[in-house]
Order: C-alpha cells, then structure tokens, then sequence
C-alpha cells in the first residue's frame, strides 16, 4: 500500500482553528475523569511498592464460577496509570486539536469508553471479565477508528481492525475456556499460582495456541501486523493513545499476566523470542520505508510490541525489568511523538517527511517536545529510554535459550529506531526551512502541554530511575514472575558489554539515518519486486470468504422449502448420529418390558399412517395418513395415564389436517416424476432420523435419571400453587410465562389461518 492510500483527510481530521467555541468547555471536561482515575490509581502506588495487592469482586454468574473480580497489583496498576495519565493529556490535546467539529461529543463518548474496556481488561481477576473488556476495546477501536465513517480508508481500516482482533478474540475466550477447566478456577488470581499444574495438563499446548492467537491479534505481531498502520486512520489523538497506552499494549499485558502460569516450556520461550525477534525487525525495516511520520510511528509501535514480545518469552528476571521498563519507556516516548505529529499536521497542513524542514525557530516548544522525546526513542543518555535499551541488551544476553539472535534481532531494531527518530522527530524542526501551505506556529496550551510533559517525564524518571524502579517496575516484575525480586534502574552500569552494543547501536543508526533516502528507495523497489504485501494478502482472504459464503448461499438458500427441511434433518442425524457413536452412548436395553397387544395395535397403526404418507400420490391424502400417525400417538398418551395430552394431540392433528387441507387448495399438483426422484433419498431419511431419535431415547432410559427437578414440583405443586395436577401446575404457574409465550404463539398462528381461510372464501366467491 502506498502513502498515499495510508493518508486521511487531515483537514477534516484536524478539525477547526482552537478559536472555535463549540466543544472547548466539553474538551476540558473529558479530561476530568481520566484526571480523578489517575489520582485514584497514583493513591494505590505506597501498598503496591510495599508489596501488597488490591482486590475486590462481586458475584455475576456464581452458577458458572464468573465473577465481577478486579485485581490492583504492579503489573495491572503500571498499565492502569499509563492509561489513565496518557489518557488524561489526550483528552485535553484532544479537546483543542478536535475544536469545533462537528461530531466532538461523539468523539469524547468513545474515547472515554475505549479508556473504560482498558481499564476494565487490566484489571480484570477473572478470565470472563477480563474477555468481556478485551471484545470492548475491539468495539470501542473500531468506533475510533472508522470514527470519519465518510472516509472508505477508515471504514475499511476499522473493519480490518475488528474482523482480525475479534477473530483472535473468539480464539481468546476458547482457551479462556479451556485453562478455566484445566485449572477448577476462572480466577486469575488462583490460576497464576498453578503454574507447575497447568503446563503438565494435556491441555497446556492447545490453551497456549488459543491465547497467543488472541495476544498476537491484538497486539499486531508478524503476520498480523499490518492491520496496525492501517489504523492510522483514525484521528491523532486516537492513534497516540492507541499506539501508547491502550489497545494494542492489550496482547502485551495478557502476555505478562499470563506469565506465571503459561511460561517456561520450549512453545512458549521459541514462540516468543522468534515471532517477536522477527516482528521488531521487519516493522523496523518497514517503518524506514515511510515518508508520512505517522505512518513511520506506526510501524515503530509494531517493532516495540515485538521487541516487548520477545522479552516477555523469557524467564530471566533481567529479561523481564527490560521489558517492563521499555513499557514504559516507549508509552511516554511514543504518545509525545504521535501528538507532536498531530500538532505538525495541524499547523502545516501536511506529514510528509520530504515537505517538511526548519520548522524548530517557528515552532520553539514543539521542537523541545520532539526532541526530548526522539532522543528517548532513540536511547540516548540521560533519558530512560537509554537505561531501558541498555537493560534490554542486558535482558537479550541473559536469555538462554539463544542470547545471540535476540541480541542481534535487539540491535539491529534498534539501530534502525535511532534512525527513525531522527527522520521522525529531528529532520522536521531543523535544516532549511520549507515552505507549507499553512505558516506554522506553536499550539495553544492544550495542545503542547501534553507532549512537552511526556517527553520531560522521559528526562526526569532518566535522571531519578529509582522513582519509577520502585513505585513501577519492581512491583510490576514481582507480577509477571510470581515471586520475589529487586530491581535497581541505574543510568550508569561501567563499560560492558550492553554499554558496547549501545555504541554500536549509536554508529550503526546515525550511519542508516545519512543514508536513509537511498535505503528508502531502496526498500521501496524491492517492496514493489513483491508478489503481493500483508494488506493484499488480507484482502484475498476476504474475497476467498466472499467466495465460500457466495456458493454457500447458492447451495443452502435457494428458496426450496423441501430442501432446507432436507438439509436441516440429514444436519441433526448426522450430529447426534455421530456422537452417539464416538461417545460410546448408544445402550441396547437388558431387558425389554411387556409389550401388550393394544400396545402392538397402536404400533401398526402408526407405522402405516406413516407408509400412506409415504407413498401418497396427492398432498390430502398425505396430510391425512400424518393424521392417522398423531392419532396413534394420542391413544399412547391415553394409554399411559395423560388424558389430557392426548385431548390437546388430538385437537392440533384435527387443526394440522382441516388448515393445510385449506391451503392446498392453493398449491400446484405435485409432479409424479418429482416425487418418484426424490422420495427414496426422502425415505431413506426419514429411517435414520427415526433411527437417530430412537437410539437418543435408548441411552437416555438407560442412564442414571436425574429427578432434583420431578421432586421439586411433586413436593411444592399442593402448598405453593394449590393444584394436584402436577402438568397443569407447571404450566399455569412455575412456567406460566412459557405458557403465555405459546398462548401467543397459538394466537398469532389462529390469526394467520383466519386470514388464509378469509382469502380463501373470498376467492370462491368471486
């Protein structure tokens, strides 16, 4: 896809100057509730740090072990504070990047939602909430992202969002499913301290499939990665706090809370390091190709959830700090440089990198928040964004599994992304000014403050790591390993070997960002030598779909009544016949009981009431054997003590026969060639679902009979309903709303044959 398609209308996304009036005071006020939320959560950082937790739950669905359950620990409290703190400055940006357009409410009503399923998913203690929360953010980003539903870029981009991450959704809540029942819990809570059970349980290979499915959807890593730049449709504050904070840290964050009980074994340690090595590498390269900066950030997001990714495959503890840091790191670094962008686009009219040069002196405090938050990205020291990189070479060479290629994967992106910040970040505020179409200019407040701050943040916790290594990261580590640990952030660690591997990081990036135009055209000829891209290859997939479902329908909806109910019984037998095989439930009785002769006599009366219908060369006769056939089952009922039944049987097979009688008035004869093709495939049919049926019936006399439910109605019939006909009680009071739905039902149905006997009249009278 070229850049070109990858753009929105950024005059209509930029919306209208801050001047505007409409939506400033609903700007101020969406930042209100992440504001409160992030002083709620900050107020939980003293018992967290002190190693403690926070927990609360209420009952849902106590009957299947579901409950409302919510967890505050380091890993769900680090991800709830970014949320609500990066959603706080998105909300303000929002409200003046946004100003006066029309759809603004809309927008701040989604926003805060999307915050909401976040904040819902990270907490979550139980597997059921937390899938309940996860599907809401797929709902809440495709809302965002297609929220300029004019545009077919950003319809087709939400749609592409929501179809791949709620099919790994629906893989999620199967594996959900599956490590529920293999742990006797859906706590999360429980669940993580039977680490040892759950990887020896048979089901371990297919739980751990269902969920990296659903973590590697989400969280667009290789080959799922493409859906994520697409995204960028959406508005500038959307993709900052999506790309930062929010959706796609989901995977990641499922990925470390899962840590406890699903890592350790080579599926999960291989599956990890080479999916994410192999994500950060190939979204790195991408990313150089760009020449939109949003575009090019998307991609950077791709590489960090890959090299996050890769991290969390391992056990080391060191391995573990890194990419706890690097959360950290790149959600500060990445939501300033997404706003940043936003403001670049807003007062320029444009996100072209080639178009865009000296724009730091008109600029000033932009250019500061840029640069701060590029040199971040790029690990440069005093920022912690080089204490991160350095503890992520740490991390890389403690993996045992392979310490060289994670190295080499970890230095190869990230020399790429030192590159990459300066094309992002450096290259538009320095250099020979170009001209725009618009003359550029700092922001209002609203607009500046929240990149400036992040970007400082990424200064200052550089400065001070033993703010955020105490309060933040240690906390978060001691969760994703299930024990005990310290963790010490230091901006200086001597001269080693990741202090070298830094360096090289440092010359191998300066070098690819001289020679960044070349390796970009470059990249592009060889991305245009290729059969087809991801995005394409997404497309075949839905006209394959397409495809299927076409010649599905031409199979299956082809408007012949005959042939559905054909399909919809050989469907039956074909489902339970096969089960009653595999599961070994097909049960010959021991002993048959007494079969007396009026029992026989009815037996053959059905059987060929059933022959006539069968053999019947005019749709009255066959109408009228079916009769015969319900007649025979009401003297059954009346034979084994239902009288009553047997009345109502009776009434239906007299209503059946007199109303299809009237009908067939209207319907064509039935050809003779018809029936004689197809009657014996319909004979054939009819034997084994009747073969089917009787052997459903065979093993269910034959198991044990659960009579909890008889006994209830025998004992309360008399003292609570006031009735000793134990079938009338049931219907008229413990299930007197079933009854009054087929009451309904009956009624509409009177209505519709007074309507076919009226029409009917009224045509003979003519």
């Amino acid at each position: 896809m070229t850049n070109s398609e990858s753009h929105i209308d950024r005059h209509q996304e930029a919306g209208r100057p801050d001047t505007a009036p409409k939506g400033t005071v609903l700007g101020w006020l969406a930042a209100l509730p992440p504001a409160v939320l992030t002083a709620v959560f900050a107020a939980c950082l003293p018992t967290i740090a002190d190693g403690g937790t926070i927990r609360v739950a209420y009952e849902w669905v106590p009957s299947l072990g579901v409950n409302l359950s919510f967890l505050v620990d380091g890993l769900s409290l680090t991800f709830a504070l970014l949320i609500s703190g990066i959603g706080t400055l998105v909300a303000l940006y929002a409200g003046a990047y946004m100003a006066g357009h029309a759809q603004f409410g809309r927008f701040v009503l989604y926003l805060l939602l999307f915050m909401v399923a976040m904040l819902g998913l990270v907490l979550a203690d139980n597997l059921i909430t937390l899938f309940v929360f996860w599907e809401l953010t797929t709902v809440a980003s495709y809302l965002l992202i297609g929220f300029d539903h004019a545009s077919a870029k950003a319809r087709r981009a939400a749609l592409q969002a929501l179809l791949l991450t709620g099919a790994g959704g629906l893989a999620l809540l199967a594996g959900f499913i599956l490590l529920g029942n293999a742990a006797g819990s859906f706590e999360l809570s429980e669940i993580l301290t039977m680490g040892d059970a759950i990887r020896a349980h048979d089901l371990y290979l297919p739980i751990l499939v269902l969920i990296l499915a659903g973590a590697f959807t989400k969280s667009a890593q290789f080959p799922f990665h493409f859906w994520l730049p697409n995204a960028m449709a959406a508005p500038t504050p959307v993709s900052a706090y999506l790309h930062s904070a929010t959706m796609v840290k989901a995977g990641i964050y499922l990925l470390a809370r899962m840590h406890p009980a699903m890592s350790g074994t080579d599926a999960w340690i291989w599956t990890l390091t080479i999916v994410g090595a192999v994500t950060a590498v190939i979204a790195s390269v991408i990313a150089l190709r760009q020449t939109d900066l949003k575009l090019s950030l998307a991609y950077t997001t791709v590489m960090a959830l890959g090299t996050l990714t890769m991290f969390l495959g391992s056990e080391a503890t060191v391995a573990v700090a890194a990419a706890m840091t690097f959360l950290i790191v790149h959600s500060l670094y990445k939501a300033s440089l997404f706003l940043v962008v936003g403001v670049i686009d807003h007062e320029t009219g444009t996100r072209e990198t080639d178009r865009l040069r000296g724009l730091g002196p008109l600029m000033p405090i932009t250019a500061v928040a840029a640069v701060a938050a590029a040199l971040s990205m790029a690990g440069f020291p005093p920022f912690l964004g080089f204490i991160g990189k350095e503890l992520k070479y740490e991390g890389a060479l403690a993996i045992a599994a392979e310490p060289a290629f994670v190295a080499t994967a970890a230095v190869a992106a990230n020399m790429l992304m030192v590159a990459l910040a300066g094309i992002v970040a450096l290259r538009p505020f320095f250099g020979t000014r170009m001209p725009t179409d618009q003359t550029p200019h700092d922001p209002p407040f609203r607009m500046w403050v929240g990149p400036l701050l992040l970007a400082l943040l990424g200064l200052t916790f550089g400065l001070a790591p033993a703010v955020i290594a105490e309060a933040l990261v240690q906390p978060a580590v001691i969760a994703v390993l299930g024990k005990p640990e310290t963790i010490q952030l230091k901006l200086w660690h001597g001269v080693n070997l990741p202090l070298l591997l830094s360096l090289l990081t440092f010359a191998g990036g300066i070098l690819i960002y001289v020679f960044h135009q070349k390796l970009r055209a470059l990249l592009i000829r060889l991305e245009a030598a290729l059969p087809f891209s991801a995005d394409q290859a997404w497309d075949g997939v839905l006209d394959g779909l397409k495809l299927v479902a076409s010649g599905q329908t031409r199979l299956l909806q082809h408007g012949v009544l005959r042939h559905y109910l054909f399909v919809i019984f050989a469907s039956f037998a074909l489902a339970v016949g096969v089960t009653l095989v595999v599961t070994g439930a097909v049960r010959w009785p021991t002993a048959w009981p007494d079969i007396l002769f009026k029992h026989g006599a009815v037996v053959v009366l059905i059987a060929t009431g059933a022959i006539m219908a069968a053999f019947a060369r005019s749709r009255l006769t066959a109408i009228c054997a079916l009769g015969i056939v319900g007649i025979g089952v009401a003297l059954f009922f009346v034979m084994f003590g239902a009288p009553d039944v047997a009345m109502t049987q009776l009434l239906v097979e007299t209503l059946v026969v007199v109303l299809v009688a009237v009908a067939m008035l209207r319907l064509p004869r039935l050809e003779r060639d018809v029936l004689k093709h197809r009657r014996w495939k319909d004979g054939a049919l009819a034997l084994v679902v009747g073969g089917v049926v009787t052997l459903t019936l065979l093993a269910v006399t034959q198991g044990p009979l659960d009579r909890s439910v008889t006994d209830y109605y025998e004992a309360a019939s008399v003292p609570e309903a006031y009735g000793r006909n134990i079938v009338n009680v049931i219907l008229v009071d413990f299930r007197a709303l079933d009854t009054f739905g087929e009451v309904v039902v009956v009624a509409v149905a009177a209505l519709g044959a007074f309507a076919l006997l009226r029409g009917v009249r009224a045509k003979s009278t003519r």
